[in-house]
Order: C-alpha cells, then sequence, then structure tokens
C-alpha cells in the first residue's frame, strides 16, 4: 500500500475511531493508549511549546501526526510528538503530511506495548534524519534519549532533558512529565538554623 492509499483507508468512515501506521506497505494496527499515557504527552507538548515561543523557531506536532519516512516500499509513523526546526510546515502536496524528519520524535512507552516494534519504530525514526529520539517510560520514571550514532542516555526523574546541540536552551524538568494533577511538587528546602 502506497502512503496515498494508506491516507484514503485510514478515512474511511468505519476507520475514523482507530488508529494504524504504514510500515513497509502494510497496515499496522495501533492500540489506543492510556489515559496516564495522554496526560505525560500533553506535557512534553506544552514543554515544548514553551520552548518554541521562547527560542521563536520551530512547533511541535501531537496526536500521532504522520510522518512518511520512506518510499517504495512506503512508511508512515506517527509519533506520539514530534519537535520540528523553523517555522514553515513542511507537508506532501497530496496527503499532508510531512515529508521531513522532525529534531526531536517522543514516544511515551505503554504497559501494552510491543517492545520490538518500539525498537524497530525507534530505529526507523534515527536512520531517516531524526536527530534525537526521548522514549518516555512512566512506569520507570525515566526518559531515554537515543541518538543516531547509538548514544544512549537514561535521565532519572530527579534529571534534566536537554537539546543538546540540536536544539539549544531546550531544558525540562524530568519529574515536571510525571507529576500527576494534584501532586504538588517538593517545597524548596528551607535553610537549617545553626546547631545551639
Amino acid at each position: 500500500m502506497t502512503v496515498e492509499e494508506f491516507w484514503d483507508f485510514c478515512n474511511l468512515e468505519e476507520n475514523q475511531e482507530r488508529s494504524f501506521e504504514l510500515v513497509d506497505g502494510e497496515v499496522v494496527e495501533l492500540q489506543r493508549p492510556f489515559h496516564r499515557h495522554g496526560v505525560v504527552c500533553a506535557k512534553v507538548a506544552f514543554k515544548l511549546g514553551q520552548y518554541s515561543l521562547r527560542m521563536c523557531n520551530g512547533y511541535g506536532t501531537s496526536n500521532n501526526a504522520g510522518i512518511i519516512l520512506q518510499r517504495k516500499p512506503d512508511t508512515m509513523l506517527g509519533p506520539d510528538i514530534a519537535f520540528y526546526e523553523g517555522t514553515t510546515l513542511h507537508e506532501d502536496r497530496v496527503t499532508g503530511l510531512s515529508t521531513k524528519p522532525p529534531i526531536l520524535v517522543v514516544e511515551v512507552l505503554s504497559p501494552n506495548d510491543d517492545v520490538e516494534r518500539v525498537i524497530t519504530k525507534r530505529e526507523r525514526y534515527l536512520k531517516n534524519g531524526v536527530k534525537i529520539v526521548w522514549q518516555v517510560d512512566y512506569e520507570e520514571r525515566n526518559v531515554t534519549v537515543h541518538r543516531p550514532d547509538k548514544t544512549l542516555e537514561v535521565v532519572p526523574e530527579g534529571g534534566e532533558l536537554t537539546g543538546g546541540n540540536e536544539l539549544p536552551g531546550l531544558v525540562i524538568s524530568v519529574a515536571d512529565l510525571f507529576r500527576l494533577p494534584g501532586d504538588r511538587p517538593a517545597p524548596p528546602s528551607q535553610p537549617q538554623p545553626p546547631a545551639a
């Protein structure tokens, strides 16, 4: 199946409430994520939106907005969140999907994710021009940062994510991504009075 045929297939009435990706010309149906998955995605998207406004550059996408990664056989994946450089949307004239790889892709892991599919998807992003992939694990409360040179870094809940050379000035507290509604940040530590 081509990207164009896949686009028509996804927009059939019976498929409106379903999610799919196209991998080497084959349709793959995705499972619906959990509610907490959506909360974490919203937090990441909010932080990236703040960054783009502050830098007056770049824009993010969410909701599995499709990225065409290859043709013949066609592959189109939909990351949870992606961040693009520049101020112009890069879209295919036929499908309205992106043909330019984003700088950053964020995948929020769910307990029902297939491990092999997650690894393959990450490798496809990095092989096709994505500079950074963040795999956010809200169960382990950490983020694994992957780059095309095969280096990876696990950033724990107490750490900070940065954009490196690709997204200068981007700093996000990992703990902020996992704070649920009603959670309060820890109060700042108060200086202790000297011992008498």
